[in-house]
């Protein structure tokens, strides 16, 4: 950022950037100590994780509200402006990847009453790297003002959304193989799409970066590649078709 006449101006806007990184680390270790506690069966971990929800909660609305008087008594413009709104923006993304670490760590009693098969296990500790990695680097992204990076950054949520129609596929195999299969699965299934929601977050966060930097929006049209909208469930015994299941 700028260095700006007025210091104290200065020590808000700082502040403001501050509050966001702490808030994208408290976010980042609520996911990840969300899908060790699924992948671990570990329900105090799980516990711990649904507690901190309500800290990064409170961090939000603590920042908007330090980001509102701010815009109310220095009246910015042009990237002053926009570094403003994009921090409230972000922390709004921030709060919802909390949320959806706190929605998986609330399905880890009710999975771990259940076996689960290793390679869908493998699978969601994959899909939650993959997330976590584009996290990490949009955060990095954000303390350098890199929109460049920013940009890669969107374009790799296709490969999250491939990897999350892969355990879609895998999950439906399974509760159609046993339906003793169905309740663990399907707590499964829910997280798997919590994990690739944190990634399209993590791509909105980069959209925003793009947008401090350059003033401009990025395109509208998304590389996307969750297919899971299309698939069925087969035909048998000469059946009607179910119903299309998405996530």
């Amino acid at each position: 950022m700028d260095e700006h006449i007025v210091t104290s101006y200065d020590q808000e806007l700082k502040t403001i950037v501050r509050r966001i990184s702490e808030m994208g680390g408290q976010a980042e270790s609520m996911v990840e100590r969300a899908v060790n506690a699924l992948t671990r069966s570990d329900a105090s971990l799980a516990h711990a994780v649904i507690a901190d929800d309500a800290v990064l909660d409170a961090a939000q609305r603590e920042l908007d509200e330090r980001a509102i008087l701010t815009i109310a008594k220095r009246q910015p413009m042009a990237q002053d402006l926009r570094e403003i709104i994009g921090a409230i923006r972000i922390s709004s993304d921030l709060e919802r990847i909390g949320d959806l670490g706190k929605n998986i760590a609330k399905r880890v009693v009710a999975v771990t009453e259940h076996q689960q098969p290793l390679q869908l296990v493998r699978g969601i500790e994959h899909l939650s790297d993959l997330a976590l990695e584009q996290l990490k680097d949009v955060l990095d992204s954000y303390a350098t003002r890199d929109h460049r990076r920013a940009e890669s950054i969107r374009a790799r949520d296709e490969e999250i959304d491939a990897m999350y129609t892969s355990i879609f596929r895998e999950l439906l195999t399974y509760m159609m193989e046993d339906p003793r299969n169905i309740s663990a699965c399907t707590h499964l299934l829910f997280s798997a799409k919590n994990i690739e929601r944190i990634g399209d977050h993590a791509t909105n966060i980069a959209e925003t970066i793009y947008y401090i930097k350059t003033g401009q929006q990025m395109g509208i049209d998304r590389p996307k590649d969750d297919r899971t909208s299309t698939m069925t469930l087969p035909v048998e015994n000469g059946g009607k078709p179910a119903s299309d299941i998405g996530a």
